[in-house]
């Protein structure tokens, strides 16, 4: 006969490990629901997380955004962004008026320097070589060709004055910065009192920068100049309309920064 089976001790109720592992679920449940009923519920909030959630899992891309959502901080908006500084609504409210108040500045440039045109004389096909562009931050008056200074010259030409002029007038009224700057082509200086294109351009800005604060009544604490010769250009300097265009002179606007 066979021996007879040892006596079995079958252990009542659930096994300790399970105890053990049920509280810590209990645990983290009630962890979860705490951190729930500090966040903000809120339905449009909580179908953009949800969209995050879903574009998880497919095609990601980047999207700029302004703020981050209050309350369902610890899920992401989008995944892989771009980090974009945020702003207050006072601030965003502010960068609006400033953005609308240079496109008026820019428009009444955009008017004067049209009007002046027409009245000024010898001046007649430079039309496409003077103009406002209006960017993020400041307003640029561009002055191409030979409408401001003749070849390898520093004086303004007496039919820019009162032109000029008129840009400053409305120029004191702004508040901002404002900078001159002097470009050329890359054409080789052979003769004149200038020994390169860089002191060319620099002395340019300065010529258009002393009528702004003598002629233009413009504080001189806002009024700095910048010279870079051939080294900026805007079109190729292989053709004779693209060195027109990089014999410029430029009068910048820049915004003042929010505080």
């Amino acid at each position: 006969m066979g021996e007879e089976p040892e006596n079995i001790v079958i252990q009542e109720g659930a096994p300790d490990w399970v105890v053990t592992f049920g509280d810590l679920m209990s645990l983290l449940l009630c962890f979860f629901v705490l951190l729930l009923s500090f966040s903000e519920m809120d339905k449009a909030k909580y179908k953009e997380v949800a969209g995050s959630l879903k574009k998880a899992f497919g095609v990601q891309y980047q999207v700029k955004t302004m703020s981050v959502p209050k309350g369902v901080s610890m899920v992401a908006k989008d995944f892989n962004q771009p980090l974009v500084p945020t702003f207050k609504r006072e601030e965003f409210v502010e960068m609006q008026l400033r953005q609308e108040e240079r496109k008026q500045v820019g428009q009444r440039l955009k008017e004067e320097i049209e009007e002046g045109l027409q009245e000024m004389e010898g001046m007649e096909g430079m039309e496409e070589l003077i103009g406002v562009e209006v960017g993020e931050n400041e307003v640029t008056i561009r002055m191409m060709g030979e409408t401001a200074f003749d070849s390898g010259k520093a004086e303004i030409r007496p039919p820019m004055l009162p032109l000029l002029k008129k840009i400053a007038g409305i120029l004191r009224e702004q508040e901002g910065e404002i900078t001159v700057v002097g470009h050329t082509d890359n054409v080789p200086i052979r003769w004149g009192q200038f020994k390169s294109n860089l002191g060319l351009s620099m002395a340019r800005a300065a010529s258009v920068a002393d009528y702004l604060l003598n002629q233009g009544s413009i504080a001189p604490e806002r009024v700095s100049t910048m010279g870079f010769g051939e080294h900026r250009p805007i079109e190729t300097n292989d053709t004779s309309d693209g060195r027109q265009k990089n014999r410029r002179v430029e009068i910048k606007l820049k915004s003042q920064p929010i505080e």
